[in-house]
């Protein structure tokens, strides 16, 4: 909960909270501390802050838990999160909920959404899934235009048990340095480029570098991730991790891959004794594991998938 400063009567409560430049700083340090990781309430009295989810939905996710067994899809959590408008146009093309299921997605409609960017609102069930799912230890985040294609215990085992890591995302099919990417998106006009640009100076000049490939002490394999496909352990360093990330795209862009990079290697160059193992693993294998399917019109994207175990 956010206490109103005194004096600020203008003052209103936010989704992501008001957090300084000095809370954003001391919130990279890895160890026990209070920090804002999107669902902030404000005082007594005040409204929700948005991203509000029926009691009955929120019963239901609080439940799911990892369960190893040959049967694992009896033992996952399917959920996908969408607006209101995405409700009525499920409804519109005959895909009516049954117990609250399409399938094997438990169907969560989104009420009061904090942002008008539905682009930011996304970021939320992608980034979050620690908070939205509070009992959950793993979580796997499909983009709405993927389609799984393989059991959801032997992604956890391939991308994360095999060798310890505790974050999986592949790396960008194209691109791997931030330079490439902040030009892409300004050259498609992803978003405004005089905030682009802010976030890219800020970036650069707290420590950011290009990528190069041969430098055998790089800490990544590509700096510019592939975000429609992510696997988590929810540990203390990756739930960290999304939260700082989910910052960085509250306060700057919702365009999440021109500050990945950034999020990470600062965590990890404040915390030298903290080891983080994430695991970038290779595009092609993101794409022999989930189909794509193209977007929806953009009145009817707002889809959002996550499998939690």
């Amino acid at each position: 909960m956010e206490e109103k400063p005194e004096g600020e009567e203008q003052w209103v409560p936010r989704f992501a909270g008001h957090q300084s430049l000095q809370e954003r700083e001391e919130s990279f340090l890895a160890h026990d501390q209070k920090i804002n990781c999107g669902f902030v309430k404000g005082p007594q009295g005040y409204p929700s802050t948005g991203f509000d989810l029926a009691e009955d939905d929120v019963n239901y996710i609080s439940r799911c838990h990892i369960a190893v067994t040959r049967l694992s899809r009896k033992n996952v959590c399917f959920v996908m999160f969408v607006d209101e408008v995405t409700m009525q146009t499920l409804f519109s093309e005959g895909q009516t909920p049954d117990g609250g299921f399409i399938g094997l997605w438990k169907i969560v409609v989104v009420k009061n959404l904090p942002y008008a960017d539905m682009r930011r609102v996304g970021k939320i069930p992608k980034l979050l899934p620690h908070r939205l799912f509070p009992s959950a230890r793993y979580s796997i985040w499909l983009d709405s235009k993927l389609r799984l294609q393989r059991d959801p215990l032997q992604l956890l085992e391939y991308f994360l048990w095999r060798k310890g890591h505790e974050y999986a995302i592949s790396n960008h099919y194209d691109r791997h340095c931030v330079w490439e990417e902040v030009t892409q998106n300004k050259k498609l006009n992803k978003y405004n480029h005089t905030v682009i640009d802010e976030q890219f100076d800020f970036y650069r000049a707290d420590g950011l570098k290009r990528f190069n490939s041969s430098d055998p002490n790089k800490l990544l394999p590509s700096n510019v991730p592939e975000g429609s496909f992510i696997v988590r352990a929810h540990t203390p360093m990756s739930n960290l991790f999304s939260c700082l990330w989910f910052n960085e795209v509250e306060r700057f862009t919702p365009r999440d891959q021109l500050s990945f990079a950034y999020t990470y290697q600062k965590l990890r160059r404040v915390n030298p004794d903290k080891p983080f193992y994430l695991n970038m693993f290779k595009d092609c294998e993101r794409r022999s594991i989930a189909k794509l399917f193209r977007h929806r019109s953009e009145e009817k994207r707002n889809v959002q998938q996550q499998a939690t175990l």
